[in-house]
């Protein structure tokens, strides 16, 4: 099968070795586990793999460079004008040798290869939105537009959208999904973690306003000034970094707060076995990796309800939903502090559903996928 990816995703090529994102490339070998021939339509950037990164396992691996382009400015768009049939040609000539067309979704190359799927109506095709596909959510109109495609049976033909929570009125074609990083044979046994001492609190994601690094320190603050033993840790790059260092030392809070950049897997998984909370404070989300990761290692889950983070925290049973109000959510926090047998019941309830969305599982579906689309069975 030759199985053609549509991604926004940069790639970085090197000695014939192709490095992305790493729990988009995890997820990718899945994917080519059972394809002959894999097609990457995807921008590539130079310079050096990045400690978040790693490469594609498969090969037999044809990679057709695009550039990449945004709408946000009076120039880009210009530009974009500009790269936009090029781009589109690459797509469309990937898709033509597909057996198989995959897209990722949302972003501006996903949008793209959301209109051009319509001109292979008989091709099978899968897409994975991995934003929030909630339909009452606030997104940009690109997003929504890319959401209207996909959910439309007239123009989307023969494709299966696999989706984060499961959504009152979505069409036949929309599929409730989830996405996994460990596998059954990871399941170790998670450690005790009283409360009598320090307390750590983890942060894993891109610093920029979008995730809100900053409320999750100021969280940890007030905690720390109100005289609980906590530390939160923060592992990323991005934008917001030299504001939050300003920030941190402005306020005397070196001892207790600490950003340690981007790190390897191994190194976030150790920061989570040797955590008691994993808190994101994102404005928006699809399913939180680092969430499930968490969980999965005993943390007791602390981040914002968007997208399908209730039903993955069980509205508050296994987790805590934050209302983004400092003063209701440090008390939330002091009430697990105060009590080890709530504490230890959440975390327990946590561990246990996340370890039931393994990779072996997501494989066994991505195969009943793969297998069922080369059938045909859906008009």
């Amino acid at each position: 099968m030759k199985f053609a990816v549509i991604t926004h995703v940069p790639h970085v090529v090197t000695e014939n070795y192709y490095y992305a994102y790493a729990p988009y490339v995890r997820e990718m070998n899945v994917w080519s586990k059972y394809v002959s021939e894999l097609i990457l339509v995807a921008p590539e950037i130079s310079g050096p793999v990045s400690p978040i990164d790693r490469s594609y396992e498969h090969h037999g691996i044809q990679f057709v460079k695009i550039d990449s382009f945004d709408v946000l400015r009076l120039k880009s768009i210009f530009r974009a004008v500009l790269k936009i049939p090029r781009i589109s040609w690459r797509i469309y000539t990937a898709m033509k040798k597909a057996d198989h067309i995959h897209l990722r979704c949302p972003g501006n190359i996903g949008l793209l290869g959301c209109l051009i799927q319509i001109l292979f109506p008989n091709t099978p095709k899968t897409a994975k939105y991995a934003g929030n596909w909630d339909p009452k959510s606030k997104q940009s109109w690109t997003y929504k537009l890319q959401q209207l495609i996909l959910e439309n049976r007239y123009l989307t033909r023969n494709m299966q959208v696999l989706v984060y929570g499961e959504w009152e009125g979505s069409s036949k074609n929309i599929k409730p999904f989830f996405t996994a990083t460990y596998y059954e044979i990871d399941k170790l046994p998670i450690s005790k973690k009283d409360l009598t001492g320090r307390i750590d609190f983890v942060f894993a994601g891109t610093l920029v306003k979008g995730k809100n690094p900053l409320y999750a320190i100021q969280l940890i603050a007030i905690l720390f000034q109100k005289g609980y033993d906590v530390t939160l840790a923060l592992y990323g790059e991005g934008v917001e970094r030299n504001a939050l260092e300003q920030y941190i030392v402005q306020n005397n809070l070196n001892k207790i707060i600490s950003l340690k950049g981007n790190q390897s897997e191994e190194t976030v998984k150790k920061a989570y076995q040797n955590s008691h909370f994993v808190l994101l404070s994102s404005d928006s989300e699809g399913w939180p990796k680092v969430i499930a990761e968490g969980m999965f290692w005993g943390c007791i889950p602390v981040a914002t309800s968007v997208s399908c983070v209730p039903f993955m925290l069980d509205y508050g049973e296994r987790g805590v939903l934050l209302e983004m109000n400092l003063e209701e959510d440090s008390l939330q926090i002091e009430t697990l502090l105060r009590s080890q047998i709530d504490f230890d019941t959440k975390r327990n309830k946590a561990a246990q559903w996340s370890r039931g969305y393994t990779l072996d599982v997501f494989e066994q579906e991505i195969e009943k996928l793969l297998k069922g689309s080369q059938y045909n069975f859906l008009n």
